[in-house]
């Protein structure tokens, strides 16, 4: 096989696969606020007539939406590749962004685990604790 042949192949093989992984992982993205949006209590609703499924394609892929309909207020969240909606109220969404805090705070909670219990830090070479400072961040006594 002719170099250019092997290097354009190769191309092509490395697109196909950096095109995948982005769908994978919009996907899992996506799934994961799906399931966010009916533990928070959310409603999974299909359209039926041709009006409502052209207002689900209406709405802003990939965002809750808020709508007001009389005197209520409803947030919706499309997913089109389904032909459904997640629709709640002020209460779900609530409990939504509450969930989507809670699970900012434990992923950023697991990243500073596994900061600290890098066993290359070598707190010792750090002279804290006890050393120079003493044992709450003052000199020791005598020690200079």
């Amino acid at each position: 096989m002719k170099p250019t042949t092997r290097l354009f192949l190769s191309s092509i093989a490395a697109g196909c696969a950096a095109v995948l992984i982005s769908c994978a992982s919009t996907q899992t993205t996506t799934q994961n606020r799906e399931s966010m949006l009916v533990a928070s209590g959310f409603r999974v609703i299909t359209p039926k007539t041709a009006a409502q499924k052209q207002k689900l394609q209406n709405l802003p892929a990939g965002q809750v939406t808020m709508m007001k309909k009389g005197k209520k207020t409803y947030y919706n969240f499309p997913d089109p590749a389904h032909n459904q909606a997640y629709v709640g109220g002020p209460k779900e969404y609530q409990a939504y962004q509450q969930l989507r805090a809670d699970k900012k705070l434990s992923r950023e909670g697991l990243q500073d685990a596994e900061m600290y219990q890098d066993a290359t830090m070598e707190w010792s070479v750090w002279e804290g604790g006890e050393g120079v400072w003493g044992p709450m961040g003052g000199p020791m006594p005598g020690g200079f």
